[in-house]
């Protein structure tokens, strides 16, 4: 199949081109245009992969240019997003520009063009802290930050238009997901990355939250199992191990391989406000198991560790002295 993966440059999409190419798709990867000419963490890739792949730079946010990368893709996976929830408090505007109106996109050319497929990534955060648990795809919507009222309003474009135009879509949704290339916004690369440039303190903000964490490649393949299922089509989907652990229990983990010796210090910047504080996530992977087979293959322990691997033998792209928002 001929496939788009907008947010291609991103560390859930780059590692998804990486499954695409080898699963013997034709990928079409859209990556955000910008001066530096950087097609991001895909400028990592070796160049027998990146010969594989047309890249397409373009704004997700451009109706146009997003019709025009849509032309001639059989399928569309949708990841380009901003994620940051910190980020998400001081601009939001920028959050429904790209992921309400970037998601708008996609769906009004995907249905002018009759693509065949299109999956929208959503995410847990969706569902606030948890009313009950597991968490199933039942379970109500609460908005805790901009950020997650502004996928809250992605997914319910995109149920629309599947039930208003009969569109091919599903909604996938992620629990938190962690590994090699993921930025210093999220808590795993961060304690990892401020451990490995040898600070002894950690900074951290709030440790009794729990999550739900996949390994990266367990995501991808969970949308590539979703997508060669017509079984999925019109469903929302979610992407979970159906294991918890707290912030502070992880963070204890992650420490205990590389430096026992190193505390944690609370850095109140890092907190969120207490009612935007999703305090629980726990996903049921029940409903994805059963349409397409999916399994999660990595424990944490074997993610953690080529996580650390990873960001060792990269650690200059991280900062480490700064909060990453």
């Amino acid at each position: 199949m001929s496939v788009l993966v907008t947010g291609a440059d991103g560390f859930i999409g780059s590692h998804l081109v990486e499954k695409l190419v080898a699963e013997g798709e034709k990928v079409k990867a859209f990556v955000y245009y910008n001066s530096f000419g950087s097609w991001g963490w895909l400028d990592q890739f070796p160049k027998e992969i990146l010969q594989e792949i047309e890249i397409f730079a373009g704004d997700i946010r451009d109706p146009n240019g997003v019709r025009e990368a849509i032309k001639g893709v059989d399928a569309i996976y949708h990841l380009a997003a901003l994620i940051a929830i910190p980020f998400s408090y001081h601009s939001p505007d920028s959050y429904v520009d790209t992921n309400i109106k970037g998601t708008l996109n996609v769906l009004q050319a995907a249905r002018d063009l009759e693509t065949s497929r299109v999956l929208i990534t959503s995410t847990s955060e969706v569902y606030g802290t948890a009313q009950y648990v597991p968490i199933d795809e039942k379970h109500p919507f609460q908005g805790q930050s901009p950020y997650a009222a502004t996928k809250i309003g992605a997914d319910r474009l995109a149920e629309s238009f599947y039930r208003s135009f009969d569109m091919p879509i599903t909604i996938v949704r992620p629990f938190n997901t962690y590994g090699p290339r993921q930025s210093a916004r999220a808590v795993i690369p961060t304690v990892i990355s401020q451990l490995l440039a040898g600070r002894t303190e950690i900074n951290m903000g709030s440790l009794t939250p729990t999550r739900d964490f996949n390994y990266v490649k367990d995501t991808v393949n969970g949308f590539y199992q979703i997508a060669k299922s017509s079984l999925t089509i019109g469903e929302e989907i979610n992407i979970a191990t159906q294991q918890e652990i707290s912030i502070g229990t992880l963070a204890k983990v992650i420490i205990d391989q590389i430096n026992p010796n190193a505390k944690i210090l609370c850095d109140e910047q890092r907190l969120r406000p207490e009612k935007s504080e999703v305090n629980r996530l726990l996903g049921s992977n029940e409903k994805i198991k059963a349409l397409t087979g999916w399994e999660p293959l990595y424990n944490l322990e074997q993610g953690i560790g080529e996580t650390i691997e990873w960001i060792r033998n990269n650690l200059t792209v991280y900062k480490t002295n700064i909060y990453n928002i």
